[in-house]
């Protein structure tokens, strides 16, 4: 067999299930990449190798005496620092909070554990999940930007460090490192995955999300979190969207595509409008170019408000205790949160339903939007996470969303597309890329 780390983790769990593969000969296959290159990519806030081979030995003697076994039984999986885990630190990414030690489980991380997942460790992240960089270096080149927030869950990934990740998204975090890092990068429609025990930046906008290498995988980490947890206040009771079933099917007829630039298309980077355009002229039949009304022009603004205004009072105790300790650039953010009108936070709001319902006109039409994912592939330089413009419009109106690395920029590097679907079509979304990935 091929060195297990290379495996995908649709691939392992079925090979752990049935006997071919042990979960601690893929876990020191994993931690053995950790080994080789964390000392560079600094994916990791924190990883303690006995620990994850105790969780692979512990899988390992339930699937040999046969107990039931999880969709996950014996996978590796990376969760982002946000995450609260009762058996590892949670700190962040800030000093602030260095040391802290939560006393239980997030949903999803209970969740994964209920699934046989071993938890490999905590994935780096930026400053409180927001701009600021954490350590974590591109692997395709460690001198541009992983992304971020999720930049460790993505640097993971992509360096076959773990076949999964979770991470979050408020305005860009999930898609946007996904693209850099050249990996698969899914947000489902919002209210599907808990957010119970997860860092809150914002009511609104939080949504928790999924790192792979395929599709498959994004499918099969993701239905295994969509659990309806009353602790969540936005999460409704519902069946669960069936991503591993119709997820991974080839669609009955080829999907169409609306090719939509945004209002962050001024923000693309030299050769992104030539490489999305041989892409549309490509799929041929199957792309159209659809143009927004102006009313999309507010998309960004309005989430800035929002953003903004609820990081003011999701960090407020913070700030007041330590903003000498936070970076300037999340200081004046909290700072001008702090300073919009309530009547201009009811206003950027109130206006999200009616945009929504603008959008819901081209849905009718295609089988999903493509965008780019960024606005090209990493820029050099670790000062920056990145611009996250070609996800705020799809995460303020709660869509779900997938990026796949199907493109390359000047210098080589990965670009991803991003894939967008209308809300609770999560499952036809997952189709739609797959066929493009594979396409």
């Amino acid at each position: 067999m091929k060195n297990p780390a290379s495996l995908t983790a649709t691939a392992a769990a079925r090979a752990i299930a049935g006997g071919q593969l042990g979960s601690e000969e893929l876990v020191r296959a994993c931690l053995d990449r950790v080994a080789a290159l964390d000392g560079d990519l600094r994916a990791w806030a924190w990883i303690e190798p006995e620990q994850a081979i105790a969780q692979a030995r512990d899988a390992d003697l339930a699937r040999r005496s046969g107990q039931p076994l999880g969709p996950l039984h014996g996978v590796p999986v990376g969760v982002k620092d946000v995450f609260d885990t009762a058996d590892m630190p949670t700190e962040w990414g800030t000093a602030l909070h260095e040391g802290r030690r939560p006393q239980r489980d997030a949903t999803a991380v209970a969740l994964l554990r209920r699934a046989g997942a071993v938890i490999l460790g905590k994935t780096a992240c930026t400053e409180f999940s927001v701009y600021t960089p954490g350590p974590t270096r591109n692997p395709h080149d460690s001198r541009r930007t992983p992304g971020g927030s999720s930049s460790g869950s993505a640097a993971a990934v992509a360096a076959f460090m773990a076949p999964l990740a979770l991470a979050t998204q408020t305005n860009g975090s999930v898609i946007r490192p996904a693209s850099y890092c050249g990996v698969v990068g899914y947000k489902p429609s919002f209210g599907l995955i808990s957010r119970n025990g997860v860092l809150r930046q914002s009511r609104s906008l939080d949504q928790v999300g999924v790192m792979a290498r395929t599709v498959e995988d994004a499918a099969l980490l993701a239905e295994t979190l969509m659990v309806y947890d009353p602790h969540d206040p936005d999460m409704v009771p519902r069946w669960r969207p069936d991503l591993v079933r119709v997820g991974t099917r080839e669609p009955p007829l080829a999907p169409r595509f609306a090719f939509i630039r945004t209002p962050a298309w001024e923000w693309a980077a030299e050769g992104t409008a030539d490489i999305f355009a041989q892409l549309v002229a490509d799929l041929g039949a199957q792309a159209q170019e659809v143009a927004l009304p102006p009313a999309f022009d507010s998309a960004i603004p309005r989430h800035r408000v929002l953003m903004e205004t609820d990081l003011a009072r999701s960090y407020a105790r913070d700030y007041e205790r330590g903003a000498d300790r936070m970076s300037r650039e999340l200081a004046a953010m909290i700072e001008r949160g702090r300073a919009h009108r309530a009547v201009d936070y009811v206003d950027a709001a109130e206006g999200v339903p009616a945009l929504y319902a603008q959008l819901e006109e081209v849905l009718e039409w295609y089988d999903a939007i493509i965008t780019p994912a960024a606005p090209g592939e990493a820029p050099l330089g670790l000062e920056s996470t990145g611009n996250p413009a070609f996800s705020t419009l799809w995460t303020l109106l709660g869509l779900p969303s997938i990026t796949v690395p199907i493109l390359k920029g000047p210098a080589g590097m990965p670009v991803g597309v991003q894939v967008v679907a209308g809300r609770g079509d999560d499952a036809r979304l997952l189709r739609a890329a797959r066929w493009l990935m594979r396409r």
